[in-house]
């Protein structure tokens, strides 16, 4: 290990963490003859560091016995006088955590971070169905890893432990992992189970759609918890629409969106029954990414806009009712939907092919709210309609998963 990361050159460090820091190593011929050269990824103990033996036996023993496309491979393992050394596959494209809070480059799309969030949901769900069932318990950004291709895989086994045996339901053990990101029941009691990870799973899914950090000292005091603060929009359509990441702007349609979101309200309900099981969250999220792919066309790597996220002022209830309220569709019918402040509307306001457009006379157009209008024609003038696109209003039952159901909610106000 010290001929492969050059005596453990600080150049050649990948990052640092509460274990001690990871290098980048290189496994060739003048480490040993007949060496293919291989990259690898070096965890070295920090003696003085926040973990220590207990955790990294926890990594050999869990990664040591699991296998899965969706957990970082461990290579092999150095225990040498006061040395403990882990070698892992090289991940070349770093941790999820670096791509998504970047300030430059090039930022993830929207399909890059569905399938992350499918790779790390089938993770969790292998262990938690394994034969012996494992709760990760530190499930985060940083700790999704990312290879040259963008195939996301669980690393940072440190704080894993084995789920509940038998009829108990729930491990009982000392509180850890990173504040934001840990379940309120376990932050509370110290009761962990599977659904403390999906909990974790769900502000994730909440990073990836806000490209916000669970954490942000930054940003105003009631949006220092990005849970706290999102939650209470993550089922209101409109509302959700205006707060998603920017940068993923037009690469998406709003009924996807939209699921997704509501995916991560389940996850994130402060009642551990509320929440769905990972396999469920797997099966959800494919059938999600199928009926993205059929939504979305990406030709040369260039997404063709169904949707573009208004860019308006902070929406009002006012605002939004008079915004989105049009009083020219006919009784019975649908309110259209309409996106945006400029007054466009989709063809079902257009008069039938074949009739002659109604003229209003003067006193007709001074009418506001008159009901003795011909059926089927407009009461006012409006600007012309954007006949190219079409879009319809979700309807409740798209936006709730068969999976679950969402249970009252206790409060989060013990949490420190």
């Amino acid at each position: 290990m010290t001929l492969a990361t050059k005596h453990f050159r600080p150049d050649y460090i990948l990052g640092e963490g509460g274990f001690g820091a990871v290098y980048k190593g290189v496994l060739d011929k003048s480490v040993r003859p007949g060496y293919k050269t291989t990259y690898v990824a070096i965890k070295e103990l920090n003696p003085d560091g926040l973990q220590g033996d207990r955790e990294w036996l926890a990594e050999v023993n869990y990664l040591g016995q699991l296998s899965h496309q969706n957990l970082v491979k461990l290579i092999g393992y150095c225990c040498e006088d006061e040395h403990r050394l882990l070698v892992y596959e090289y991940m070349a494209s770093g941790s999820l955590e670096k791509h998504l809070f970047r300030r430059v480059g090039c930022t993830l799309t929207w399909s890059k971070r569905m399938r992350i969030a499918l790779d790390a949901a089938k993770g969790l769900a292998f262990l938690h169905g394994a034969e012996r069932s494992v709760i990760y318990r530190d499930f985060k950004t940083s700790n999704i890893l990312l290879d040259s291709d963008f195939n996301a895989k669980l690393s940072d086994f440190g704080l894993a432990k084995d789920g509940p045996m038998g009829d108990h339901t729930h491990v009982s053990t000392r509180v850890m992992g990173t504040y934001g990101y840990a379940a309120p029941e376990y932050v509370m009691t110290g009761h962990l189970t599977a659904r403390s990870d999906v909990y974790g799973f769900g502000v994730v899914l909440l990073e990836l759609l806000l490209g916000r950090r669970a954490m942000d000292k930054s940003r105003p005091s009631q949006e220092h918890n990005l849970v706290e603060w999102a939650r209470p929009l993550l089922n209101h359509n409109k509302k959700v629409l205006r707060i998603l990441d920017l940068r993923m702007e037009g690469q998406y349609s709003s009924r996807i969106a939209m699921k997704v979101a509501n995916l991560a309200s389940q996850c994130l309900s402060q009642n551990p029954k509320g929440r769905p099981l990972m396999n469920q969250v797997v099966e959800l999220l494919e059938s999600i990414q199928s009926k993205d792919e059929g939504a979305v066309l990406e030709t040369s790597g260039r997404g063709v806009a169904l949707y573009e996220v208004p860019r308006r002022s902070p929406y009002t209830p006012e605002k939004g009712r008079n915004q989105t309220r049009s009083h020219d569709h006919r009784e019975g019918e649908p309110s259209p939907y309409t996106l945006d402040e400029e007054g466009n509307r989709t063809k079902s306001h257009e008069h039938r092919e074949g009739e002659t457009p109604h003229t209003p006379s003067e006193k007709e157009r001074n009418k506001t709210g008159s009901h003795d209008h011909r059926e089927g024609e407009p009461r006012r003038r409006s600007k012309p309609a954007n006949v190219g696109s079409r879009s319809e209003p979700p309807t409740e039952s798209d936006l709730i998963s068969a999976h679950v159901g969402m249970l009252n909610p206790m409060t989060e106000t013990n949490l420190h």
